[in-house]
């Protein structure tokens, strides 16, 4: 398998596309981009495009095409593409001399025209490419210019002098049509035609207008007196309707001062009258809104006091209201600001035993792994010191047999002796490593008395291993003789002598007591003793 990007492959697809690969033939590389250089160099090259104010026609071994408004393709070297002009062409056309008109009267004629090469059907194109493939504006213009005036010619000889310069349209007309034919053949047709003016040399067309300027003129003096007089007419007229007017205006302003005159004495009198009883009756009505004034006035007085005693109750239970809520808002926020200390001491309170109670928590668990620790260490070194002093006297008993072999010979108050002799000094052996131990450390009951009656049970099991190791029954041994009473007490020395001198040491130290008196009270019962 081997690792791509997104994951594994097999091999084989690996080695397979690394065959096609070097299968390519990379010979044929240049082949190609030199074909597809060429094409697109064909393509480029081939390439024809016409605006619509533009033709292009292209010629080769297979005739022409014209393109106008697209685009095209040519075969390059094979065909060539020519331009011709599809815009407007102006052209300005005038008589190089005077001719005559159809009356005998010689003139000149001044026209401006515009062309363009007919683009509509093909046989006009193919006529234009003809006459105008190889040739520019201007000298398109100088060709059609030539046929223009010479059908401008032919159309003033037509017509009389007249009616050329009164009907201009006409006379244009006449002339667009006569050059149609010819401008087709051209493959040009007719955008505008306009009339620019004519001359002539003898001033006879001015002399047209002379007979037309005096009517004219006639008309317009006989019109300018007839509106005078109809001004005049009409001025008189005025003045006398404004003069009538006037004085009917006056007799009507006169009469209607005396109609005024009149109807104000009349309505004096009225007025008079009016007044007369609009005073009296204002005098009673006064005194009946006075009536009203002072009836509606102690109303009001009344209305107003209730309304004032309404007030005043409203404003003595606004402010009971106010300071009610006052005072217990503010006993509200005492009790709320002491209920808040209170909790906010209980819970100071609160953490404060709980931070306490962990300190002594740990605190005592402290004490209690640093005093299983010392145990431990204490237990270690006695248990050390214990198989220290079991191993040498395992090498003195084993000493002791031996000399007992060389002493099989002796008589049993002989080995009494020597055992009576050696026993302080086992004692002393069993309590020496006692002495050697800084402190002790006791749990349980008994203390020292405990630690007398193990190291009298120590002598008992050395008693019994000296006994087994020499095969001697050291308690038949005393009762035959002394007796056993005699015997007892002589071993209860022996053994009393021995511990006495091995624990000397360790009862000077008062460390073991103290140790014993400071353990908690329940662990002194836990029935395990560490040495």
């Amino acid at each position: 398998m081997v690792r791509l990007a997104k994951g594994y492959v097999p091999e084989s697809w690996v080695w397979r596309r690394v065959e096609r690969t070097a299968m390519f033939p990379f010979e044929l590389v240049i082949p190609i981009a030199v074909a597809v250089g060429v094409v697109l160099l064909f393509l480029v090259n081939g390439f024809v495009s016409a605006s619509p104010a533009e033709i292009k026609v292209v010629s080769g071994p297979w005739g022409q095409r014209i393109i106008h408004g697209k685009t095209g393709f040519k075969v390059p070297l094979i065909e060539r593409v020519d331009s011709m002009t599809a815009a407007m062409i102006p052209v300005d056309v005038k008589t190089s001399d005077y001719v005559p008109t159809n009356d005998f009267i010689n003139v000149q004629a001044d026209a401006a025209v515009k062309v363009r090469i007919a683009t509509e059907t093909s046989e006009l194109l193919q006529a234009a490419t003809r006459n105008f493939l190889y040739k520019n504006i201007d000298e398109i213009s100088d060709e059609v210019r030539d046929t223009l005036e010479g059908h401008l010619r032919a159309i003033i000889g037509q017509m009389r002098l007249k009616d050329i310069v009164t009907d201009r349209d006409t006379f244009a007309q006449r002339v667009q049509d006569n050059a149609h034919q010819d401008l087709a053949e051209m493959g040009l047709e007719i955008v505008a035609f306009n009339i620019q003016g004519f001359a002539d040399k003898d001033g006879t067309i001015d002399n047209l207008g002379v007979a037309n300027v005096a009517t004219i003129r006639k008309d317009a003096e006989i019109a300018q007196a007839r509106s005078n007089q109809e001004i005049s007419e009409a001025q008189a007229a005025a003045d006398k309707a404004s003069n009538e007017a006037r004085v009917n205006a006056d007799l009507d302003i006169a009469q209607k001062q005396t109609d005024l005159a009149m109807r104000k004495a009349a309505l004096k009198v009225e007025a008079d009258t009016e007044n007369a009883k609009a005073d009296a009756a204002y005098e009673i009505q006064k005194q009946i809104q006075q009536k009203d004034i002072e009836r509606e006035t102690a109303a009001a007085n009344i209305v107003k006091q209730e309304q004032e005693a309404v007030v005043k109750q409203k404003e003595v239970e606004v402010t009971k209201n106010t300071l009610d809520s006052q005072v217990r808002a503010k006993a509200d926020a005492e009790r709320y600001a002491a209920e808040q200390a209170a909790q906010a001491d209980l819970f100071r309170r609160q953490k404060e035993a709980e931070a306490q109670a962990y300190e002594r928590t740990q605190a005592a668990n402290a004490t209690r792994e640093a005093m299983l620790a010392e145990a431990e260490g204490i237990r270690a070194k006695g248990d050390a010191e214990a198989a220290a002093t079991a191993a040498r006297l395992t090498a003195e008993a084993e000493g002791l047999e031996k000399k007992a072999e060389a002493m099989a010979k002796m008589n049993q108050a002989a080995v009494l002796e020597m055992y009576f002799n050696a026993l302080p000094d086992v004692a002393r052996a069993v309590a020496e490593p006692l002495a050697n131990v800084d402190s002790i450390t006791m749990y349980g009951e008994g203390n020292a008395a405990k630690l007398t009656e193990d190291i009298t049970k120590s002598m008992t099991q050395v008693n019994a291993g000296l006994g087994d190791s020499m095969g001697l029954d050291l308690k038949q041994l005393f009762g035959a003789l002394v007796g056993a009473k005699a015997i007892a007490p002589t071993l209860s020395d022996a053994v009393a002598k021995g511990v006495k001198a091995g624990t000397e040491k360790t009862e000077k130290n008062p460390s073991s007591e103290q140790g014993a008196s400071d353990k908690d009270p329940n662990e002194k019962n836990s029935g395990t003793r560490e040495k």
